[in-house]
């Protein structure tokens, strides 16, 4: 660990973790955490040593000029912290980096090291997949965990999957064993428009985030880059029939399956979110940030370019690769990170 700053002192913190690679699809969960590092004004405080994790072929340290010194900048994780105000002020440690190459047991031990230092309650790590879904439909969200107790608590699923996993089921695992309160939530990104940006399964993983730890985040351009982004491959998908007809297919499964879910007690509890992240005065007052400026974090992609062209149903060509997004199982299966049993965000259309 290479420590950048002393070890601030925290109220309450929840640790928020994100990972570039299989388990980000589109970018969503990683710009997720870029966005609370950007909004709450994150100050990084300590980083890992990058020759540790990082195979450099792989992933691949990066030349800028800054007033006209070349420097590099090397892939690791690291680790800021941002504190929520209200009269109830708490403090989150967020963990941005990229999915490790080598020594995940010791990249987590690392990790929940500092989570025990810090006095860390609840380590929350996002997550996102390509799914069976359609960029129609709000996007489905899904939180599991391995702890009995907190998913009843919490209202979330155990996770039952078996199979290949990444950093994000390691990392859930390493809490379980150390004792550490975690949850994984997870965003399904439809498969056939897996390019990023997506900022719709951004806003939805931030809004179960929202949720999970009862506070409100500031969205910032979030819902309308969501618009532009939904308006943009609504275009595209007209413009090809056999795309357009597939995309009519999966809004039919996904109406038909969530029938059961329209009773009354679905609909009073998603116009009580809807309330809630528009209430321009909650309960315990606006989230603020303290610290000084972090524009060197503000580099998560963003904006409202036009997505590019969607492959043809069945095509193999997606981004990730048909492994990547796929994260913790098969795109339409009940992996981790399937929106099977789980929560659903509503809030973006």
């Amino acid at each position: 660990m290479i420590e950048l700053e002393g070890v601030p002192e925290l109220i309450d913190p929840v640790m928020v973790a994100a990972f570039e690679g299989w388990n980000d699809a589109g970018d969503a969960a990683s710009t997720a955490v870029a966005h609370l590092e950007r909004e709450w004004k994150g100050e990084v405080f300590a980083a890992l040593d990058a020759e540790d994790y990082y195979d450099f072929q792989v992933n691949r340290p990066t030349v800028f000029m800054d007033g006209g010194v070349r420097k590099i900048t090397w892939p690791t994780t690291r680790l800021s912290v941002v504190r929520v105000g209200g009269e109830k002020p708490r403090d989150l440690v967020l963990v941005r980096g990229i999915e490790p190459s080598m020594r995940w047991r010791s990249f987590c031990n690392e990790l929940l090291g500092f989570a025990h230092e810090l006095g860390v309650e609840l380590v929350v790590v996002l997550g996102a997949l390509l799914g069976d879904t359609p960029h129609t439909r709000p996007v489905p969200v899904s939180g599991v965990t391995s702890d009995p107790d907190l998913a009843l608590r919490m209202d979330l699923e155990e996770t039952k999957y078996e199979g290949p996993t990444g950093i994000v089921g390691v990392l859930q695992e390493a809490c379980t064993h150390a004792g550490v309160p975690a949850v994984s939530l997870w965003a399904a990104v439809p498969h056939y428009v897996s390019q990023p940006p997506n900022p719709k399964a951004t806003l939805a993983l931030l809004n179960r985030l929202e949720d999970l730890l009862d506070l409100r985040i500031p969205q910032g351009e979030l819902p309308e880059d969501a618009r532009a982004w939904q308006v943009g491959v609504d275009q595209l998908a007209a413009e090809d029939s056999e795309v357009a007809e597939y995309v009519q297919t999966l809004e039919e499964a996904r109406d038909t399956a969530e029938l059961p879910e329209a009773s009354g007690e679905a609909i009073a509890r998603e116009f009580e979110r809807y309330l809630r992240r528009r209430d321009v005065s909650p309960p315990g007052g606006h989230a603020t940030a303290d610290g000084g400026d972090a524009s060197y974090l503000r580099d998560s992609p963003g904006g409202k370019a036009r997505p590019p062209r969607p492959p043809r149903p069945g095509a193999s060509g997606a981004a990730e690769g048909s492994s990547e997004g796929s994260a913790d199982g098969p795109a339409g299966g009940s992996a981790e990170g399937s929106s099977e049993g789980g929560d659903e965000d509503t809030s973006e259309d």
